[in-house]
């Protein structure tokens, strides 16, 4: 049982990708009590014409939300018109926000819509590391780019809960990811960039690619396990994805020092585990400005279990003002009772959290009258 992870002993990745040494104290004042909440594009059309986005913001000013966490990147296509994704796939667009508009930019018109109202807007990409979903051939990235792809011990395209994956260590994968953080921090004048239990991530069954294996070869003079959750090989795994999230942060904040860069994991550390993030180093190292665990739990005691290990053993005291616990709202056709939704907010009070974001915003307009109170709307 040696083996077994225990990431417990996880230690904290010192990488020096870059010599500019940038301090989160710039960004500190900037953040308020975050009362957000996802925007997405399935199984919602909120996004699909400027009249929807305009109802949209104004449900979210009415209801006393500051931020939009929305999506920009999924499915591998971009919410916006991209020049990154002209040049790989040659769609420049996911087409269905366009059918009766062929000019029209989405991520535009929600900043035209939010930021006179003070609504943050945070630009949130969803699939991260992930090419597609349901397609075992890894869909039109991985065709286009073979060498790309994620694999398995069985050498087989990495598919997890139907999610296919390129190789998040991959220096082309790497790039291009960041290519489409720097066009919409460049392009757009959006308040951050927000990654999600995919960005950066990668299940633990991938890293068996001959990129990924002979990297690990140079390092250790042999091939990696070939049990995928050798602690050893996790941890290397995490800490690779760890020095990409620094990355991220110093070149992100080298464009726009003001830039927030929010995460939004999942459970610590069960991320680690299957996902190869290790949040809490990125935390404790000051590499993100907003994290949004995802604490999505059916009954209170379930998530007060969770929030309670985020803020007692995860996330020093120092910086619970980064927390904004995301919680479950709607999914399918769950919807949070009223009294299940008090009772998680009621508990981050008690933790001294002020902030949190819901998944998602569908959800929000069950209750309108409960968000008014929660978020501290006017009579």
């Amino acid at each position: 049982m040696s083996n077994i992870i225990c990431v417990a002993g996880m230690i904290a990745v010192h990488s020096c990708l870059c010599a500019q040494t940038i301090t989160t104290q710039a960004t500190a004042h900037q953040i308020p009590h975050v009362r957000g909440v996802w925007l997405t594009n399935v199984d919602s059309d909120a996004l699909y014409s400027r009249e929807k986005i305009r109802a949209a913001v104004q449900t979210c000013a009415e209801l006393g939300f500051n931020t939009i966490f929305v999506v920009v990147w999924n499915r591998a296509m971009t919410t916006y018109p991209s020049d990154v994704m002209q040049r790989l796939t040659g769609v420049r667009i996911d087409p269905v926000l366009t059918r009766e508009d062929k000019q029209r930019d989405p991520l535009r018109e929600l900043l035209a819509e939010a930021k006179p109202r003070g609504i943050k807007v945070i630009a949130w990409f969803e699939f991260g590391f992930s090419c597609s979903y349901d397609q075992p051939d890894g869909g039109v990235i991985i065709r286009a780019k073979p060498h790309w792809a994620a694999r398995d011990v069985h050498g087989k395209i990495v598919s997890k809960n139907k999610f296919q994956w390129m190789n998040a260590f991959h220096p082309e994968v790497q790039d291009f990811i960041m290519a489409l953080l720097k066009e919409v921090v460049q392009q757009y004048d959006v308040d951050g960039i927000q990654g999600d239990d995919r960005l950066p991530a990668l299940p633990s069954e991938a890293g068996y690619d001959d990129y990924t294996r002979n990297l690990y070869k140079s390092e250790h003079g042999t091939f990696p396990p070939p049990y995928a959750k050798d602690y050893e090989w996790v941890r290397w795994r995490a800490e690779k994805l760890s020095a990409y999230m620094q990355r991220i942060y110093i070149e992100l904040k080298a464009l726009k020092p003001s830039l927030l860069i929010s995460m939004s994991p999942s459970i610590y550390p069960w991320s680690v585990e299957e996902y190869l993030q290790d949040w809490v180093t990125w935390v404790r190292e000051g590499w993100v400005d907003i994290v949004c665990p995802q604490v999505y739990r059916y009954s209170i005691d379930a998530y007060k279990r969770e929030l309670d290990k985020i803020v007692t053993q995860q996330i020093h005291p120092k910086d619970h003002h980064k927390c904004a616990p995301g919680i479950l709202l709607k999914v399918g056709s769950y919807v949070a009772s009223e009294q299940l939704l008090r009772m998680m907010i009621d508990h981050n009070r008690s933790r001294g959290l002020n902030s949190e974001v819901y998944f998602f915003f569908e959800g929000v307009k069950k209750y309108p009258e409960l968000f008014k109170e929660l978020n501290g709307v006017r009579k």
